[in-house]
């Protein structure tokens, strides 16, 4: 049995990643791991749907497991993303192959890229690049093109691409296969729709405009009704972030510089998510970057969360293959399995507790942004999803 990994958000399930979920089985796998962020995302927003509809509509549309990429990770950096997600891939012990879709959909390039970015010189000049200012993606892009050419850097320009590069990188020293898949459609956060094809970010906005996204979506798609949108509970956030010492924001990953008084500062004056991000963008500081901030602050995720390892491997839900394949990780997964959650994190070690403390808490406060909030502690009563 063939088995294929991709790291994934769903954010929400969409036709383009039914597309590479059908590609990866036209490429001879038999069974699908998809590990999926959960109530909140890379780009530090809260998940549009819970990470329970989003595992079902995922088994539905063609995983055969899903695995959660635990919030510590998910509101991070791609390095720690794609880091940590390949991390559950190998600690699984039986994955063969790990697909992404990029924009370039050429494996030999991504390799080049990837060679590019670890190379010292490289690092050199990015580093020189972020000390005038500019943010790590645009700086380390100048400095492949000023080593390797314009072509190499290209690569790095577009946001699926350099995550690619990301999970190459982490799976450097591994037996694991890596593939891609071209992407189809519209283009990474496109505001324009194609054939079937919509970008995550216009669903999104489209579901917050209560716009229908019939046809974009699959028919296999649950109904949902109930979305999250900071948006729905934005004085719910400006409660928390005004209940914090410019101290707390220091102790949050990707804060230096003395961005902790000014995110604190800013926090007083302004009366808006919106108005808070502009306030303390600079050329250096992305918004997705600063969003990723914020909600890590809200959550109480700091520095020292960030750079552990991961503790376990939860399991979201499964088909009757991933039950076959689930069967086979209890002797080949090198951390421990996580299947029924109210009985197993009683197990885990005092580390692992910390990590599962962390997203019980931000499932908890997923709900709070739910156009109607639903009841909490929903990893304890929520069952295994089996299609």
């Amino acid at each position: 049995m063939v088995t294929g990994a991709v790291i994934c958000e769903f954010n929400p399930f969409h036709n383009g990643h039914k597309y590479l979920l059908d590609e990866m089985k036209r490429d001879g796998c038999d069974c699908i791991v998809a590990v999926m962020s959960t109530s909140f995302t890379q780009r530090g927003d809260v998940a549009v749907y819970s990470k329970f509809t989003r595992a079902e509509d995922a088994l539905k549309g063609g995983a055969d497991i899903v695995i959660e990429l635990p919030v510590v990770w998910a509101v991070s950096s791609a390095q720690r993303f794609a880091k940590a997600g390949c991390e559950i891939i190998k600690a699984l012990g039986c994955v063969d192959r790990v697909y992404f879709g990029s924009e370039s959909g050429d494996i030999e390039k991504l390799i080049k890229a990837t060679k590019a970015t670890l190379d010292e010189k490289v690092n050199e000049i990015t580093n020189t690049y972020m000390s005038q200012g500019d943010y790590y993606p645009c700086a380390l892009e100048k400095a492949v093109s000023e080593v390797y050419g314009k072509e190499v850097a290209q690569v790095l320009s577009t946001p699926n691409n350099t995550l690619a590069v990301e999970y190459i990188k982490a799976l450097k020293n591994s037996n694991i296969e890596i593939k891609t898949i071209k992407r189809v459609g519209a283009e990474h956060d496109s505001e324009e729709a194609a054939k079937g094809f919509a970008s995550a970010s216009k669903l999104r906005q489209d579901i917050l405009s209560e716009i229908n996204t019939e046809g974009f979506v699959p028919e296999s798609n649950g109904e949902c009704d109930n979305p999250a949108f900071y948006e729905y509970s934005e004085r719910a956030v400006l409660y928390a972030l005004r209940n914090m010492s410019a101290e707390s924001f220091e102790k949050t990953p990707d804060v230096s510089e003395g961005l902790h008084n000014r995110i604190y500062e800013t926090v007083c004056r302004h009366n808006s998510i919106g108005e808070i991000l502009t306030e303390i963008k600079t050329k250096r500081y992305t918004l997705a970057r600063l969003r990723r901030i914020l909600t890590c602050a809200l959550l109480g995720i700091t520095k020292e969360h960030q750079i552990m390892q991961v503790p376990y491997i939860r399991v979201l839900g499964f088909s009757s293959c991933g039950e076959l394949l689930l069967k086979k990780a209890k002797a080949t997964a090198s951390l421990p399995l996580v299947v029924n959650f109210a009985k197993d994190y009683q197990l885990l070690d005092a580390n692992a507790k910390q990590i599962a403390e962390l997203e019980i808490k931000a499932t908890n406060l997923r709900t709070v942004f739910e156009k109607s909030p639903t009841e909490c502690n929903q990893d304890f009563t929520n069952g295994i999803i089996k299609i």
